[in-house]
This record gives C-alpha cells, structure tokens and sequence, in this order.
C-alpha cells in the first residue's frame, strides 16, 4: 500500500466537516495481531495480555482516542455495544453508563485505579464532564470484579489509564467544530535517562451546544464550558520499582432547562482526582503496591438553591507473590471513607466507610489461564458481605481459546438512596449479585479474529424508585451475548460487533427501561503511520421508557461517523471528523413533567483540527 497521499483529499474531507455532519464510531484498533499482545490491567490489578484474561474486556486505544478529542467519555465508551448510555440532552447533560444491560450504578468507572463511583444517586461523576485528553486507553471489564474492586462492580468496571510520559517533548492541539465548539490542548513532558519524569496539561473546551428537548426550537441552545489541568511525577526503572503521584481537575458550567421551555438554569461542576501509588519488587517475584487515591466532585445549582458535594478517600495495600513460574497470589486490603454534602439530604452531611480483605490465585502456562479470588467486604453500615470468583480460560488451539467465568457481586446503597429528602429510605439492603459467562475467541485466519459470549446475571434486591420511596424489589435478570469480528489487512480494516441483552424484572415480569435489546456497531477504514480515513456506524433498537405493562417507546436510531487525519510530518498533524453526518436527532429519554416531551442528542458535530508536535 502506497504511502503517498493526495492533499486535496484532506482538504475535500475539511470542507465536508465544516459544511455537513457526522457521528463516529472507529475502531478500537485496526491490527488483529495487535489487539492479543494487548496489555491490560483491570481483570486482575495487575498487567497482562489480553488473550490471556479469562473474562471478556474490550480496549480503546491512544490512536482512537486521539482522532476526536472533542469527545466525551459517554461518546468513546459507545463504540462498545455493550455499553449503553442513557442521557438528558447533548454536549455536557447528565448521562449514565449502562453495561449489559444493568443500571448505571452497577458500573464502577476507575481512573488509574481511583473509584469515580460517588454517594451521589447515579454513580459515577457524570461522563460528560470528565476529561479524556490525557488517557492512553479505555478498559471495559464485563461482568462482575467485587473481588477486585469491592462495591459497585456488578455489571462490569469502566477504568481510564493515563499516559506515562516516555521522551520529553511539547504539544499543542486546536480544534473548531460547529456550535460554535472550541477546544484547545497544551501538554509539556519531561523525561531524564535516570527514569524521572514530568508532564503537565491543560484544556478547555466551549460550546454554544444544542437544545435539549424537542419541543424547543432550534435557537434554545444549552451552552457547555469545561476547562483543566493535569500534572504527574514520576519514576520508573525497569523490574524494580514505578512510582508516580498525579493530581487531575476539571471544573466548569453546564446549562439545562430549569422550566423545560427556556435553557437558562447552571450546574456549575468541579471535580479533581489526585493519586499517589508506588510498585516496587522487594524481590524478583515478591511485589509491593501501595495506592492512596483522593476524588472530590462538586456541584452547585443556584437555581433549586442546591448543592452535591462528595469526596471519596480511598487506600490500597497490597503483595504479589510469583512463588513458581506458573503460579502467583495477590494478597490485599482497601479502605474506602465516602463522604456526602448535600442540602437535599437528611442531616446534610452524611459518611459511610467500608474496608476490604481479597485474595486471588492465578494459573498460567501454554494452555490454561486460572484466576480464583475471594473478596471480604466490612461495611460500617451494612455489615460483612464475602464475593467470590472462579475463571478458567483454555487454549485448545494456538489460535483458539475458549472461557467461564462465574462471579458474586453487591452494591451497598448511596447515601443519596439512603438520606434524600425525596424517597430515601433507610431500611435499604445492599444489592447481591451472581454471574454466569461462558465465551470463545477464535484466530480464523491471520488477518480475522471471531470473539463469542453468553452471559447471564441475577441481582437480588435490586433498589428502584417507587411511589415517592427507594425500594428492594425482589430479583432482576440480564441474559445476553456478543459477537464481534476483526480483520484487518496491511492498512485496511473491518470491524463489527453484535450485543444482545434481555432485562427481566422477576417482581412484575417486565422488562427494564431504557435497555436496548439489540446493538451493532461498525468500523472499516484505511490506516497507517502517515494518514487514515474511516467510517462507523452504530446503530440501536428500541427500548422501554418505564417499567410499566404499557410503556412509550423510546425509537431505536442509527448513526454514521466519519473521520480523517494526515500526518504532514512528524511535526503537524490535521484531522477532521464528522459526527452523526446524517444529523440523526435522535430521543434519548422521556421527561414527563410538566408534559411528556424528549430529551434529544445534540445532532451533527463536525470539526477539523490541528496538533503541533515538538
């Protein structure tokens, strides 16, 4: 494949950005035999390939990440069918994160291991006002990691790993898109031979944004302003020692609809994440890792004169022991001090802290991969909760392996569940979970991989709202799969995933709102060191808007991607993207109050960019 590009087509694909639309989903890595030597951390707390997990994890790679940076963690994360996101309007409104099929809550999103999961009722800190410009990859974990990772895990962990700087340089990157969108990024690393490194970064983002309900014209826009830094220190040598402290803020204000006619009221945001960790080899096979992890978020909403503030102060110690050439243990133990601020519950200030004991065997040599673990969770206010896991992965081929994972988890109720001044309910129990997953990965050809899974998980008292009070509702179910196939050849590539869930609440035996049965993603493309263009489409079926016997509709959609980049040399760089070309305005969900009307998607972005490399 020739290397030689032609400059009008980058200039062709510029002035179709500027002038129409799209919505892109690309691939997250257009090399097959790249995707197995992948490394990944989050199955097990420590690196290892990818072929080698026995559980399905999927990853968004740096060169994905950098092709839009424009895009939210809410945007990235969809190009997983797994992964559904349900959201209150376009650029910078609330989302949840959904994985297979589960609530949002039942989600644990981690950066570089610190818990974003708040006593805030939703989960996570919102996505949409997390900052991804200094991320190396995206891994999403399916099914339960309570072992790992205590509380929250039950449908699966969402954790952002940031770069580590590995030569010293500068970088500048600027991009304009419709909406009269800006976003500018500046990054400085410095990097010593000794293995001391620096880095520190900042953006900001704006955004006359776009209305948020459908019955609003299309001037009623709801603007978005976001801006950060990020700073790192560091050391590393080689099998001895990787220690690093870093400090993250995002802080901004987003616009929503206070009357659900006029855009005009604030949430004003800010939150900051600062980790401290150190891996140091006491011996050649015996490990120490050491984590502190400070996570604040906080939010002010002058016009119902409220206000959320949460701050998660978390600690992790812990021993990995290699005592043969197959065989390891990792013996450990977390703390966890949750804190909630909030006018809008009880006692206003209210605190819950849990520790954590685990343990975990792995097993590994030309044909099976093992990992056991057993995790005991002590619950200031819930008391002693033990989850286990058993996974088995066999390589019954040198291209084909096949994996069971069976798994507990639980979830102990927010604060918010438990204070609110509307629906708490201090009777609550935790949420217990168990999970079956049995799947394939086959190597068809060189240039084509096949992955396979069929899951299903089981909560028991799983918390809704109901009738003006949070609940224990008796059991839920989610049953499903996914398919998915990769090739990829020289610089062409083809990916496309299928996932299915079916969601069942044993209470009423109807299905779960806002959780699309059926999801199909697409990417294909050319690709190489110097230049790429590609094409990605995602589309969803319909899903409930309640738990009703009879409940409206929420329409399924479609939308297309497009994006491009040259790299001039290795100095300049020119990308554009197109999201949503077809300016699909899709609803996302239902608000019924004053009078049943959409929340809608922002529409077609399309933006061009450039980023100067020293």
């Amino acid at each position: 494949m020739s290397t030689l590009f032609q400059p009008t087509a980058l200039v062709g694909a510029i002035a179709l950005a500027m002038g129409f639309s799209v919505s892109v989903q690309a691939n997250t890595d257009s090399s097959v035999n790249a995707s197995l030597e992948t490394l990944v951390v989050t199955a097990s707390r420590s690196e290892e390939k990818i072929e080698n997990v026995p559980a399905r994890i999927s990853v968004i790679d740096e060169k994905t990440l950098e092709k839009n940076p424009i895009l939210n963690l809410s945007d990235i994360i969809q190009r997983d069918p797994s992964v559904y996101i349900k959201q209150s309007g376009g650029m910078g409104q609330i989302s949840e994160i959904a994985l297979r099929g589960t609530k949002g809550v039942h989600t644990l999103v981690l950066k570089d291991g610190a818990r974003l999961n708040n006593q805030n009722e939703l989960g996570p800190l919102y996505p949409a006002f997390l900052d991804t410009t200094d991320l190396q990859q995206i891994e999403i974990l399916k099914g339960p990691a309570s072992v790992q990772y205590g509380s929250d895990a039950i449908g699966g962990v969402v954790q952002l790993i940031s770069k580590k700087p590995s030569k010293s340089g500068a970088e500048l990157t600027g991009i304009y898109g419709e909406n009269d969108t800006y976003k500018t990024i500046a990054k400085v690393n410095v990097v010593n031979d000794q293995g001391l490194y620096a880095q520190i970064g900042g953006q900001r983002l704006e955004s006359d944004g776009t209305r948020i309900l459908e019955s609003q014209s299309t001037s009623e826009k709801a603007n978005y302003d976001q801006k950060g830094y990020t700073a790192k220190v560091g050391y590393f040598q080689e099998n001895n020692i990787d220690a690093s402290a870093s400090i993250t803020e995002n802080k901004g204000v987003s616009i929503f609809s206070n009357d659900y006619i006029t855009n005009t009221a604030q949430r004003q945001f800010v939150n900051r994440i600062i980790n401290a960790k150190v891996n140091y080899n006491i011996l050649p096979d015996l490990t120490l890792n050491a984590h502190y992890a400070n996570v604040q978020d906080k939010q002010n909403v002058p016009t119902y004169a409220s206000y959320y503030n949460t701050e998660n102060n978390q600690s992790d110690l812990n021993l990995k022991w290699k005592f043969s050439p197959n065989q390891n243990i990792l013996v450990g133990a977390t703390y966890n001090d949750a804190n909630y601020k909030s006018n809008t519950i009880l006692k206003s200030d209210q605190s819950i802290d849990s520790t954590g004991y685990y343990f975990q065997h792995q097993f590994r040599n030309e044909l099976f991969d093992t990992q056991v673990g057993v995790r005991i969770e002590d619950n200031e206010r819930f008391g002693t909760h033990t989850v286990g896991q058993g996974a088995i992965r066999y390589h019954f081929l040198p291209n084909a392996s096949i994996y069971t994972n069976i798994g507990s988890a639980f979830r102990a109720p927010s604060l918010n569940e438990l204070y609110s001044q509307w629906g708490g309910n201090e009777n609550l129990k935790p949420e217990e979970s168990i999970s079956y997953e049995l799947g394939l990965d086959y190597g068809i050809t060189s240039n084509l991989l096949a992955n396979f899974s069929i899951y299903r998980t089981n909560i028991d008292n799983l918390i809704v709202y109901n009738v003006a009070t949070n609940e224990n509702i008796g059991k839920a179910t989610f049953t499903g799969g996914e398919l998915g196939l990769k090739w990829q050849q020289d610089d062409l590539f083809l990916s496309t995933q299928y996932a299915y869930v079916d969601t069942e609440n044993k209470a009423s035996g109807l299905e779960i709102a806002y959780r699309p049965k059926q999801t199909v993603t697409l990417s294909a493309g050319l690709e190489n060191m110097v230049y790429g263009v590609s094409a990605s489409i995602i589309a969803r079926s319909n899903s409930n808007t309640s738990n009703s016997a009879n409940p409206i509709k929420v329409p399924g959609y479609a939308t297309i991607d497009l994006n491009a980049f040259w790299n001039i040399n290795p100095n300049v760089k020119v990308f554009t993207n197109i999201q949503n070309i077809g300016d699909v305005e899709y609803r996302e969900s239902l608000n019924t109050y004053p009078t049943n009307d959409w929340y809608i998607n922002g529409g077609r972005l399309a933006s061009a960019g450039v980023t100067f490399k020293y």
